[in-house]
This record gives C-alpha cells, sequence and structure tokens, in this order.
C-alpha cells in the first residue's frame, strides 16, 4: 500500500484508509462530494468504498506471491445519508488459496447500517 496508495479513484472519493489485514478493513469516506443529483450519497459511492476495501484485504492475503482481482460484487443498500462522513468495515468471510470474499458494511456516524457489500477476489500468480 505504500508504495502503490490507496488509487486515484480512492483518494478523489476522499476515502481514508484507518486499519489493514487480510482479515479486516476499515476506511472512511466523505458524503461530500459522492452525492447523487438530489444530495444523498450516490450508490456506486459505497461500491467503490467496499470494493477498494476488499481489493486491498484481498491482495494483503495474497501478498507477496500474487495478486487479487475482483471477480463478482452484490450491493445491498438499506438507508440513505446525505451529509457526514461513512465507515466501512470489511471482513473475511473465507480467505483460500484461489479465491477470497469478504463482506463490507456501511455505516454512518452513529452506527446506523446503510449498505452491505459482498465481494470476491481471484487470487492469481505474479507472473
Amino acid at each position: 500500500m505504500k508504495q502503490r496508495g490507496l488509487g486515484p479513484l480512492a483518494e478523489k472519493m476522499g476515502i481514508v484508509l484507518i486499519e489493514l489485514s487480510a482479515e479486516k478493513a476499515v476506511a472512511t469516506m466523505p458524503v461530500l462530494g459522492n452525492t447523487q443529483p438530489i444530495g444523498l450519497l450516490h450508490g456506486g459511492a459505497h461500491v467503490v468504498l467496499a470494493e477498494s476495501l476488499g481489493s486491498f484485504a484481498a491482495n494483503v492475503h495474497a501478498h507477496p506471491w500474487g495478486f487479487a482481482v475482483g471477480i463478482e460484487l452484490n450491493a445491498s443498500h438499506h438507508s440513505a445519508i446525505s451529509e457526514g462522513l461513512v465507515t466501512g468495515t470489511c471482513t473475511a468471510v473465507k480467505l483460500g488459496k484461489t479465491l477470497t470474499t469478504h463482506e463490507i458494511k456501511m455505516t454512518d456516524e452513529a452506527g446506523k447500517l446503510l449498505s452491505t457489500v459482498r465481494i470476491t477476489n481471484y487470487l492469481r500468480p505474479k507472473v
């Protein structure tokens, strides 16, 4: 992560990484700047935060022999938010030799569940 950073999209969206391991990753993202035209946090912003966390965690699991590429993502949006900070908490469901699956829950500052995302990553060997 120190070598590659979070990537231009995550940086543009204001994502700040708080914790990172293969088993758990946590990051925050502001609502401001990531909204739909009507002022609610864009569903795609939830997904960017979740996919970033799931991919980061999967890459930690694959390091140093391989890297992770996302192959499936599923998102359920439960509640809307129009201001404040969103926290994404990513937890490993399965850390395998070729696949990883993580669940990411997005919450508001009061701990209210905003969305739940599941991502599966394929682990490829470095060539």
